[in-house]
This record gives structure tokens, C-alpha cells and sequence, in this order.
């Protein structure tokens, strides 16, 4: 006989394990699996050591999810976000344009996490509910679904049997393939380093971008590591740049990164290990199939610019918890299914087509072209009523 639930999430990454604690602690019975052993030590040599910048919409679903009164004390707040264009012939600023959260609020735009920290955070969090289930080292490998329900297939050969099945299994989602559903990919030849770094200026709760070319180079706050200030860094570039940049030693390295950030924090000191990851834009013809959802990477992967990614994902979570708990009897039925795809595609979309145009501004290499950026940017900051509208549309106020 299957095993039974109310809802199985095919996935255990940060969106996963937020969907587990939100339903779980909103009642229903949750069985989360995912491929991968967790990690949650950043010493460990196969931990995230990327960062997530939670935005300030992101916070009440963590409270309802019961996660935010121990994730609080981890954060670094993000004040103020700051542009700087470093596209003239040596790489200085030559255009800084600041964007802070009073303009629009009396929060930061949101929090910074490691992302290993986020799991152990969350893993804590779902071994105190009695309505979660948590299964490490396993994957689904089959899905059969009917107008009552759907069974999935695990990768250990049992069987589960749920009303819903989440689908936050990542960009090549296994339930998404199984579902039917297609996507469309676009790919742009670049890849990211992520890494962190301590530096002797302090951030004073300021992400930082500085563009020149091939991609942005982001520095977002951490806490202070050691004594000293401590950002999390994405630095973007073309693919064979960037794997070339992982060949390098300590010290080349960090010379490279520190001239690549225009010493805006002075010299920059690697604190982690390098991980290198390929950026593209996807996006999943459709969010829905009979009993399926598809949330975060399984329904839209984008390059990591302004925030977006995960808070979209924690927007999924929101749109279909809130439509659960508005019919509970009626989980996962055709009528809840449509109405998350209808709420969450044509934003989704929207912010897709967003950062991929700003994601190709940042790749500008000639001359003409980062000019173009420099007084784009400026033009934008300049009007105020246009600069507000574009933070309350990045946090997705509108």
C-alpha cells in the first residue's frame, strides 16, 4: 500500500523546505523529499555557500511558516541597494546611484542568509512538526495522476499517494518532465562565481552592483565574520572568463575580484571556497498540470539580478497556501490549479522578460553601449516618481 498525505514536495532546496514548514504548520501533511543528503555546515566542503536576499513580502510567509523568529538573529539587513557603473576605459565608478528602502518603507528591502544557514534553519523547523515529514537521499522517479489524486513514485521503490504534488524539484524537475510540461530556455554564454569575501570598509547594509561588462559584480551584506565586514559576492562574466578565473590562485584571484569591484570596499579577502554556476532564463509553459504545482526553479530559473529569483518562488508558496487554505476540502483539485497558474504566469513572465533585458545591459562590452547603460541609469534615478515605481515593483508591491 502507498503511503498518504495531504501534499508531496518533490524538492528540498530553500523553496521546498519553505513549503513544507508553511503547509505543515498551516495543518496539512507534508512529505518532502529530495536526492540530496542535507548540508547544513558552512565548513562543509559540499555546502550552498551561495546567499539569499529575502525582500520584505518574504517575511510574512516566513512568520506564518514559523521560521522567522530563528532566522532574525542571522540576518544582515539590506538598506539601501547601490548601482555603479564602471563602464568607461579603466575600471573606477563612474556613475553611483543609491536606491534606499525609506524612500518606500520603514523596513530594509529585505535580509541576506547563507544559504547553508537557511537549511539548518529550516530542517530544525520541520523536525518540530508532527505534520511533516522529511526523506533525505530520496527522489521521485514517476508520477500517475487521476481527478482524485496523484501517486508518485520514489527513487527507493515505495510509493506515495497525495492530494498535491509540489513540484520544487529545480530547473530540470524530474515531476515536471513526468507532468508534460515544456519550457522555454534561453541561454546567454555567462556563468557566475559565488564565493565570499571580508574587506576593511564596511557595507553598512548596502548590496552593491557595479557593472562594466560581461555581467554585474554584486556584493550583498553578511554578518561580520571574524571581526571583519563580510559580503557575499556574484560575479558574473562570460563562461570561459569565468572558468578561468576558478584556475586561479588565492591571491590572483582575490587581486582579480578586488580591481573587478573598484576597491569600493577596499581589498577583498576570499573567505569560502569557489562555486561556479551557469546562467540562463527559463520559464515553464505552464504552472499547472492535473494535481501538480510547479514552484521556483521547477517553474522559472532567471539570472541572479535584483533579488528575484527565490522571492518569486516564496510569492508561488504564498499564491497556493493562500488558495489551500481557502478551500482545504478541494486540494489539489483542477479548479485551485487553474486559479494558481492565472495568479502567478503573467508576473512571473513580467519579471522574466525584466531581468533578461538587464541582464543583456550588464553584458554590454563596446563603448557605445555602456554609455547608453550609464545615462539609462541615471535617467531612471533622476525621476523620483519613476525611481520609487521601480523599488516597489523589485519588491513586488506592485
Amino acid at each position: 500500500m502507498p503511503d498518504t498525505c495531504d501534499i508531496l514536495i518533490s524538492g528540498g532546496g530553500i523553496a521546498g523546505l519553505t513549503a513544507a514548514a508553511a503547509f505543515g504548520t498551516a495543518g496539512f501533511h507534508v512529505i518532502c523529499v529530495d536526492p540530496t543528503p542535507p548540508v547544513t555546515d558552512g565548513t562543509s566542503e559540499v555546502s550552498d555557500l551561495r546567499s539569499t536576499a529575502m525582500l520584505q513580502p518574504a517575511r510574512t510567509l516566513l512568520e506564518q511558516a514559523g521560521l522567522w523568529d530563528a532566522l532574525a538573529p542571522h540576518a544582515a539587513p539590506l538598506q539601501i541597494m547601490r548601482i555603479i557603473d564602471a563602464g568607461g576605459a579603466e575600471p573606477a565608478p563612474r556613475v553611483i546611484r543609491e536606491f534606499d528602502a525609506s524612500e518606500i518603507s520603514e523596513l530594509p528591502f529585505g535580509w541576506n542568509f547563507p544559504n547553508w544557514l537557511l537549511r539548518r534553519e529550516m530542517f530544525a523547523r520541520l523536525e518540530m512538526l508532527e505534520t511533516v515529514e522529511f526523506r533525505p537521499s530520496i527522489g521521485t522517479k514517476r508520477l500517475f495522476t487521476r481527478e482524485g489524486s496523484a501517486k508518485v513514485t520514489l527513487s527507493d521503490g515505495n510509493t506515495v499517494e497525495a492530494k498535491l504534488v509540489i513540484a520544487a524539484d529545480g530547473r530540470g524537475s524530474p515531476m515536471r518532465t513526468a507532468a508534460g510540461i515544456s519550457v522555454r530556455t534561453q541561454r546567454y554564454g555567462q556563468k557566475a562565481i559565488v564565493f565570499a569575501v571580508t574587506h576593511p570598509i564596511p557595507h553598512q547594509n548596502v548590496s552593491t552592483e557595479v557593472h562594466r561588462t560581461g555581467g554585474p559584480f554584486t556584493l550583498v551584506p553578511l554578518p561580520d565574520r571574524d571581526g571583519m565586514p563580510c559580503s557575499a559576492v556574484v560575479w558574473m562574466d562570460e563562461g570561459r572568463v569565468a572558468q578561468d578565473r576558478m584556475e586561479m590562485d588565492i591571491q590572483t584571484f582575490e587581486e582579480e575580484a578586488s580591481i573587478r569591484s573598484t576597491h569600493h570596499f577596499g581589498p577583498l579577502t576570499l573567505v569560502t571556497r569557489r562555486q561556479i554556476w551557469p546562467i540562463i532564463t527559463q520559464h515553464a509553459e505552464r504552472l499547472n498540470s492535473e494535481r501538480v504545482a510547479l514552484i521556483a526553479e521547477a517553474a522559472h530559473v532567471m539570472p541572479p539580478i535584483g533579488a528575484q529569483g527565490l522571492n518569486m518562488s516564496l510569492s508561488d508558496i504564498t499564491t497556493l497556501l493562500d488558495l489551500a487554505q481557502a478551500r482545504p476540502d478541494a486540494l489539489g483539485d483542477t479548479q485551485m490549479l487553474e486559479a494558481y497558474h492565472k495568479a502567478r504566469y503573467g508576473d512571473i513572465r513580467l519579471r522574466v522578460r525584466g531581468i533578461d533585458l538587464l541582464n543583456r545591459a550588464s553584458q554590454a562590452s563596446n563603448t557605445l553601449a555602456r554609455d547608453v547603460r550609464a545615462a539609462g541609469l541615471s535617467a531612471l534615478y533622476g525621476a523620483a516618481p519613476v525611481r520609487k515605481m521601480l523599488m516597489q515593483m523589485g519588491l513586488g508591491m506592485r
